[in-house]
């Protein structure tokens, strides 16, 4: 473990440097040929909500502050998901083709009885149905093979970022018309997903931030958790998460209506995404019915201790009954 610190110590040296200079940050999954990129997201105050908004749950508008992080360029892809969700393929992806102990002790997803691509695709293809466990155990993974604490965005994060110092309803203004450019929604998608990375990005690097799939946040959703933040300045919020539902989802989906693709647009998630599913109790792991959904990780500048990391992704999960 030691060792796995001292790579978090150094990889968090080189990345904070990067991250004054707003670079853009590739982490390399060790042992393995695969990769990914990050982009640095700078420090800031923003106006979390939408005053114009007919949607009580996008109000009061307030202020938030938020830490500096990178966040992933794009959506996590089926690229680097399926190594963590099948230790067969891992292997095929493996230096000299062994997955070292530590990273083989990771609990790995149950195998999905249904495909999970939903006929969409796999190469470059953002990982789609995964539940909020689920992609915190993809995180422990990333941290157990890199060093390197990754994590779900907070729902304040997210908007954040989303918005990209813009305080219209989509970074690029208010014309929904607009959206085609940036976004994989209802009006251009074909009723399903498009390899990431097609569109424009938006003005901090994240390409596909609205729609293609919706992502997961860490919070748990309260329709009227921005009500304590009014008149104030929110410092890093998060709403920890301590039922099973309802988690908040961003950025809406390939199925989504514009208006779902707003920056400060919440949805959530529900019990009906697993409704087709058969196991007693139901699945820890997946969503059967929800193809919309997907994740972007982040990076906190400031890396948590070793114990921190551990009490982020060893929470026990909540059975589905």
């Amino acid at each position: 473990m030691k060792k796995v610190l001292f790579f978090a110590l150094l990889a968090g040296m080189q990345i904070s440097q990067a991250q004054t200079k707003h670079e853009r940050f590739t982490q390399k999954i060790n042992g393995t040929s695969l990769e990914f990129t990050m982009e640095a997201i700078p420090g800031g105050e923003f106006e979390m909500g939408s005053a114009t908004s007919a949607k009580a749950d996008e109000k009061p508008v307030h202020k938030v502050k938020i830490d500096p992080f990178w966040m992933g360029t794009y959506e996590v892809t089926w690229n680097i998901f399926e190594p963590f969700l099948y230790k067969d393929y891992e292997v095929t992806k493996s230096d000299g083709g062994k997955v070292p102990a530590n990273v083989d002790a990771v609990t790995r997803p149950t195998k999905p009885y249904l495909d999970m691509t939903f006929g969409y695709g796999k190469d470059g293809q953002p990982a789609l149905a995964m539940t909020h466990y689920n992609a915190i155990q993809f995180c422990k993974w990333l941290y157990v093979r890199t060093g390197v604490f990754y994590r779900l965005p907070t729902e304040a994060e997210w908007e954040y970022a989303a918005r990209a110092g813009s305080k219209t309803a989509y970074f690029f203004g208010d014309d929904a018309s607009k959206l085609g450019e940036f976004a994989v929604y209802k009006d251009n998608s074909g009723g399903k997903t498009a390899k990431v990375g097609q569109k424009k990005a938006n003005p901090w690097g994240l390409f596909d931030i609205y729609g293609n799939v919706g992502e997961w946040t860490y919070d748990q959703y309260q329709e009227d958790y921005y009500k304590q933040f009014e008149g104030k300045v929110a410092d890093n919020p998060v709403n920890v998460p301590t039922t099973l539902y309802a988690h908040s989802v961003r950025g809406g989906s390939f199925e989504s209506e514009a208006v779902d693709l707003r920056s400060a647009a919440r949805h959530f998630s529900d019990p009906f995404w697993k409704q087709l599913d058969p196991q007693i109790p139901k699945s820890n792991w997946w969503f059967p019915e929800a193809p919309f959904v997907g994740m972007r990780l982040v990076r906190p500048v400031k890396q948590p201790s070793h114990e921190e990391i551990m009490a982020y992704y060893d929470k026990a999960p909540i059975k589905d009954f």
